[in-house]
This record gives C-alpha cells, structure tokens and sequence, in this order.
C-alpha cells in the first residue's frame, strides 16, 4: 500500500481555489444585455429547483421577460444626487406633509395602535408612505417577478438581487406572492414598497393593504433598531433605522424631516 502524503498549507489553498473556480463555473452567468437573459434563466431555473423551489414556480420564473424598462430605471437614478430642497420640491414634499397630518388625524387609532406596538410614531411612517406610492395611487405596473430576474441577471448588483429572486420565488410558493403581482421598477411591491426579503422578515400580511404595509414598514424599523421615544432626526438615535431603509442620504433627510412636521414639528 502507497502512503499517501499529509496535505499542505498548499494544497489546502489550491483545493479551495478550486472549489471557488468551480462554484462560480456552476452558477449561472450574469450579463448586460438582453442576449443572454434566456440561457441565464436556464441555468438559474436548475439552481433553484436544486434549493427547494417548486415545479410550478419555477415555471412561472421561465416564463419572465428581460424588463428593459427596469434596467434603464436601474441606470438613470438621478433624483438622489439633487440636494433636499430639489429633492422635496420634485417629490413633492408639501404635498406630502399637508396630506400627511390629514391622515394622521383621520386614521388616529391605526397610528395610536402601531406606536403602542411598535415604538414608531406616526410622522416617518407616514412620511415613507407618501413618498414611496403617494399614498397607494402609485404602486407601480411593472412584473414584479420579471423586474427582480432582470435585475439578478444583470452583473451590475446580481448578487444583491438573486438574494431578493429567491425570497420572491419563495414567496410564490408559499402564496404569499403571485407570479402576476405588479410592482416598481426594482421589484417593490404594496403601499410602503417592500422588496422580497424584506416581505420574508418583516411583512405581517398583505401589503396592498395600507395597514398591514405601515405594520409592517414600524416593524422594519423596530427591527433596525428604532427606539420608542427616541428622536429621528440626523444625529439622532432612531435616524438609523430611516437610514436602513433606503441608501440614499437625501431621502434619509427628507423622511425624517416630513416625519417631524407630519408629527407636530417645524
């Protein structure tokens, strides 16, 4: 009998660049254009009947488009880099203060409920619902599965996508989604726009429905640290949990500041 040799640090370290090599040869291939959406499907389809995704939801992943649209919303992002005052003045902040206070009146006890609960006070809640679909006028008209598949093909972000294609997949097989469901340009759905991952931790019901979206957007914050009686404002303890929401600084400072004057402040 040949004995054979002790492994090396060496031989550790090429065995797992091969195993990497190897990996990244299985996975399916992102791209940039619409050319190679279908064969990257094809191969997305076997990763994900190999995770547990059902035959019939896998069908309805084939069946997505490559969504243009969505990768031309994806590259032209310009509103962010507006300073707050342009920010506000073209998403309409008054608007969305005015309305704001309103409803903040109006649906009292659903708002009373959700900070007892939750620690969160009405203002950013609020604030966050006007800004993301006007209220639920706007919650977009695009495929909301063929708007994250797109999103996940494309090498620009595909890591962070695949993790919110499986959650949706997921979602789809659990009822919770349809494959049908219409969505935002980058796959957000309901009154607050929840990406899949964040349905699949925080989501407390459907999300068409304004409650179960305010619910569950107090229990995102609550989640990402929030507070109860803690201030919101930059600086502020609770200004991280808004900064968990959305990347985008200015957006930050816009909710927090309608937040403070939907809530009583100037």
């Amino acid at each position: 009998m040949t004995k054979s040799k002790p492994f090396t640090t060496a031989t550790f370290l090429t065995l797992a660049m091969l195993a990497c090599l190897s990996s990244h040869a299985d996975a399916a291939q992102c791209g940039s254009t619409a050319a190679g959406y279908e064969g990257w499907k094809q191969q997305f389809a076997g990763e994900a009947r190999a995770k547990g995704i059902s035959a019939s939801t896998v069908s309805a992943l084939m069946a997505t488009h490559y969504a243009q649209a969505t990768i031309n919303a994806d590259r032209g992002q310009r509103s962010f880099s507006l300073s707050l005052d342009q920010f506000l003045a073209k998403r309409g902040g008054a608007a969305i203060v005015a309305r704001g206070r309103s409803l903040k009146q109006s649906q009292g006890a659903l708002f009373a409920s959700i900070q007892q609960r939750y620690g969160v006070p009405p203002g950013p809640l609020i604030a966050i619902w006007g800004m993301e679909t006007g209220f639920g006028s706007q919650r977009g008209n695009q495929n909301m599965l063929s708007s994250i598949a797109t999103l996940a093909y494309d090498c620009r972000r595909s890591a962070y996508f695949t993790e919110h294609l499986y959650a949706a997949l997921q979602l789809i097989d659990r009822g919770a989604l349809s494959p049908a469901q219409r969505g935002s340009m980058h796959g957000e759905v309901g009154q607050t726009q929840f990406m899949p991952k964040a349905i699949l931790a925080y989501g407390t019901g459907n999300l068409e429905n304004a409650a179960n979206a305010l619910t569950s957007t107090a229990n995102f914050l609550r989640a990402h640290g929030w507070r109860a009686g803690a201030g919101y404002q930059p600086g502020e303890p609770n200004f991280a949990a808004i900064q968990a929401w959305n990347a985008a600084g200015v957006y930050q400072k816009a909710i927090a500041l309608m937040g403070r004057q939907i809530d009583g402040g100037e």
